[in-house]
């Protein structure tokens, strides 16, 4: 690590992973998997759709139940916490003492509701609840793989849904979004402002 001659900045090492060395910020999902006679529920931060059309897609390793719970069962579930379920969240990351679903007992204290259009469940009272068929895995990412999923049924909590009657900044107040600040910590999002496109700027 070496600092540059104005002192502004610090040079990292790219031959390891820089990710730990600042913040960065993201959703905080949590992806719901059909897995063996049950489900399985796993937070996970680098999640976001997949352009502007209705896929989404997620970070996963082969090492993980998910990866592998996804692939078989052709789906998987989506949902955004609110804040104050962030310790649910936290619940859903405790590892599997084997690969069955059944012997996760802090599956049974998670409360979730069915999905509509797939075989799984998602978080109950989330803001927002997605449901994907799986579109594609793509491997070599060092360790890690990217799941891509097509969405074939969203719902979103009335609270939180954009509407014309209400300005967006109203609508943050008082149905805040919870975001993973990576590495480690977590917040509630509150307050935002319009962004200054340029004139003219189209998508």
């Amino acid at each position: 690590m070496t600092t540059v001659p104005n002192g502004h900045t610090v040079s990292l090492n790219v031959d390891r992973p820089i990710w730990n060395r600042f913040f960065t910020v993201s959703p905080l999902v949590v992806i719901g998997t059909k897995e063996g006679r049950g489900y399985d529920l796993a937070p996970k931060h680098l999640a976001l759709p997949m352009g502007w059309e209705n896929y989404f897609g997620f970070v996963c390793s082969p090492r993980h139940a998910t990866y592998h719970n996804a692939q078989r069962a052709g789906a998987f579930t989506v949902s955004y916490p609110r804040p104050d379920q962030v310790v649910l969240a936290s619940i859903a990351a405790v590892p599997p003492c084997d690969d069955e679903a059944a012997h996760r007992p802090e599956m049974s204290i998670l409360p979730t509701i069915t999905a509509e259009a797939v075989d799984g469940v998602l978080l109950a009272d989330a803001y927002a609840f997605l449901e994907c068929e799986l579109d594609r895995v793509v491997d070599g990412f060092g360790p890690n793989s990217l799941i891509v999923g097509r969405v074939v049924a969203a719902r979103v909590d009335a609270e939180a849904l954009r509407t014309s009657d209400e300005s967006d900044g109203a609508l943050l107040q008082h149905a805040p979004l919870l975001a993973y600040v990576a590495p480690g910590r977590y917040a509630s999002i509150k307050a935002s402002h319009a962004f200054p496109f340029p004139a003219d700027f189209q998508r």
